[in-house]
């Protein structure tokens, strides 16, 4: 039989360019930065071949790296896959997971099935909770939390990019016309997500309301609930625009044609080494390459 580089090496030297970190490798896998780097060089000694160019205590691919990189990566998922296949089929892979409740409808569970078809023994516990990103390695293994930027101690993985949008009902959009004013504005109820109380000051600067003031601001917790609020005519909603377009409500409407950055995005987060566990991984690869 042909000899073979170390698995430990190989894994290594996967999550390096995976990562794009040798110190954020290193942290997934409990290593020390020389243990790390120790074990790349050894993979480097088997092979005969220099797969980095280190500078200023950086990695960067040689040519030679990112072949090898090419062609081992999809080898070691397919290994990975064996070994899951020939553990036992009654064994439940089980991932306590916090997710908004919003997303989770309109996102996560429209495309779960695809997910149980893969991986028929990875099932879900699904928490909708308040500081999802607080209780991870307490309650939760992962979460998807929407946030302006995670932690920096955490393992996260950018999901989209947001614009805020204005919207309400369709009979309050026709009463307020295409075109703002802000002394009829003034007049409205604005609804805002307790946790995202960035978008209406975004939304405000971009309107070049600096100074406006509505008659009042009504907070909730709930995406469902804003979307339902803004539909019966509470009042308008500034929320995200993907939201609106999930929704598929004709109840509702957008007012005005003005694209506003969203200070959040949606992300995943985890402990970095739990990234490790069979779990946490298959659903974090699936969530990146499915774009949920």
């Amino acid at each position: 039989m042909r000899r073979l580089p170390p698995l430990r090496a190989l894994e290594a030297f996967v999550r390096v360019v995976r990562l794009g970190s040798a110190k954020a490798a290193a942290s997934e896998l409990g290593l020390s930065p020389s243990a790390l780097s120790r074990r790349l060089q050894n993979l480097e000694d088997f092979l005969g071949k220099k797969l980095f160019l280190r500078q200023h205590q950086a990695l960067k691919l040689t040519d030679d790296g990112q072949s090898f990189y090419d062609a081992v990566s999809p080898k070691l998922e397919e290994l990975a896959e064996v070994v899951e296949g020939l553990i036992e089929t009654g064994a439940v892979l089980r991932l306590h997971l916090g997710v908004p409740s919003l997303f989770a409808e309109q996102r996560l569970f429209p495309r779960l099935l695809e997910l149980r078809k893969l991986h028929p023994r990875l099932h879900i516990d699904v928490d909708t909770g308040p500081h999802l990103d607080v209780r991870l390695g307490d309650t939760l293994d992962a979460a998807i939390v929407l946030t302006n930027k995670p932690d920096d101690s955490l393992h996260a993985v950018r999901l989209d990019h947001n614009f805020v949008h204005a919207f309400t009902s369709t009979t309050l959009a026709a009463e307020l016309g295409p075109n703002p004013d802000v002394k009829t504005l003034s007049r409205q109820t604005f609804l805002v997500h307790n946790e995202l109380p960035a978008t209406f000051e975004a939304w405000k600067a971009a309107m070049g309301f600096k100074n406006f003031e509505p008659a009042a601001i009504d907070h909730f917790d709930s995406g469902q609930l804003i979307l339902e609020a803004a539909a019966q005519g509470l009042g308008i909603a500034i929320m995200h625009d993907d939201h609106l377009k999930r929704s598929g409500d004709k109840r509702l409407a957008a007012l005005y044609d003005i694209e506003v950055e969203s200070p959040y995005s949606y992300w995943f987060v985890c402990r970095p080494r739990v990234l490790q566990s069979r779990p946490v991984k298959l659903f974090h690869d699936w969530l990146v390459k499915a774009g949920v």
